[in-house]
């Protein structure tokens, strides 16, 4: 394998710097020119525990990378401006993985409107990926899951369950439905849509990557409130309830409690009218959980780390 810094030299030569690039990859450390407040987020991804190669191409992965780590600096609406990435292979892995890896993170920056200014690389015995986003909110008020407040809307933005009905079809050894597929390879963002909820006033936000109602809950412990799920305002693919039927699942099931989807929820006041492409499904209500038309969800909530 070429030498580390060639390697990344080669992999960024050809990005365009971002608008707070002032000095790319090729030195010690980028150099950044923010005209906001930078929100800064980090996030990894480990072979055999977020992916598997047999499960994805490296192109995939690559843009996986990118995608899960923007999300979150869109669900603070901000704009994504930067990542860094360190990525440790081992050291038979064929250097074709890495540069089709490399061709997935350059495409998936260029949707998501992130440079890639730098990075590490090292060897390791499975493939590990850690990436820092970076994201500047131009003199806004960072959007928190702290400022929900009985009586605001709940509404989401991007597709829920699909992700995880694509790990059950994986984990069975099957390839269809293939868009569930798909998006477990690789979650469609909702790239921009952080900071169109800002500007609609959104209270509170969140990227919803553990399942929806665990991530709801993580805005009712931080704003003292409780949430109502309407499931009858939940989409449900056709794939969604294709899959359902032949493995038994209650297809809510991955909608609620998915994972890995990294669509936004955010709440709005009552009286917000909601941008185009966020449908409302609940509302803010006193107390201190998430219920599902009123009544407590009796399984799953979302995925546990450590469980």
């Amino acid at each position: 394998m070429a030498g580390e810094f060639e390697l990344i030299e080669e992999i960024t030569k050809d990005l365009p710097a971002g608008r707070d690039v002032i000095l790319g990859p090729g030195d010690d450390a980028a150099v950044l020119c923010p005209r906001g407040d930078i929100v800064v987020t980090t996030d990894m991804l480990i072979e055999n525990v977020h992916f598997k190669r047999s499960w994805a191409r490296a192109t995939q992965t690559g843009r996986k990378a990118v995608a899960v780590n923007v999300s979150d600096v869109e669900a603070m609406g901000a704009t994504p401006s930067a990542i860094v990435i360190g990525l440790a292979v081992p050291k038979d892995l064929d250097q074709r993985w890495v540069r089709e890896f490399q061709e997935g993170v350059v495409a998936e920056c260029a949707a998501a409107g992130v440079s890639l200014t730098g990075g590490d690389l090292s060897s390791s015995a499975q493939v590990a990926i850690c990436v820092t986003a970076l994201g500047n909110l131009e003199g806004r008020p960072a959007i928190t899951r702290a400022g929900a407040r009985p009586g605001d809307q709940v509404a989401v933005c991007g597709r829920l369950g699909w992700s995880g009905g694509g790990l059950l079809v994986l984990q069975r050894g099957f390839g269809s439905p293939k868009e569930l597929v798909a998006e477990q390879q690789c979650p469609s963002v909702p790239y921009g849509q952080g900071r169109v909820a800002a500007a609609a006033g959104a209270t509170a936000m969140i990227d919803v990557s553990d399942g929806l109602l665990q991530d709801l809950g993580h805005i009712c412990e931080r704003s003292g409130v409780g949430i109502e799920v309407d499931t009858a305002a939940l989409l449900i693919p056709e794939g969604l309830r294709r899959l359902a039927a032949a493995t038994g699942k209650n297809p809510l099931g991955f909608v609620l409690a998915g994972g890995e989807d990294h669509a936004l929820a955010a709440t709005f006041p009552a009286e917000a009218d909601l941008p185009e492409g966020w449908r409302c499904v609940g509302r803010v209500v006193a107390g201190a959980s998430v219920t599902v038309d009123g009544q407590v969800w009796d399984s799953t909530t979302g995925w546990d780390h450590f469980a």
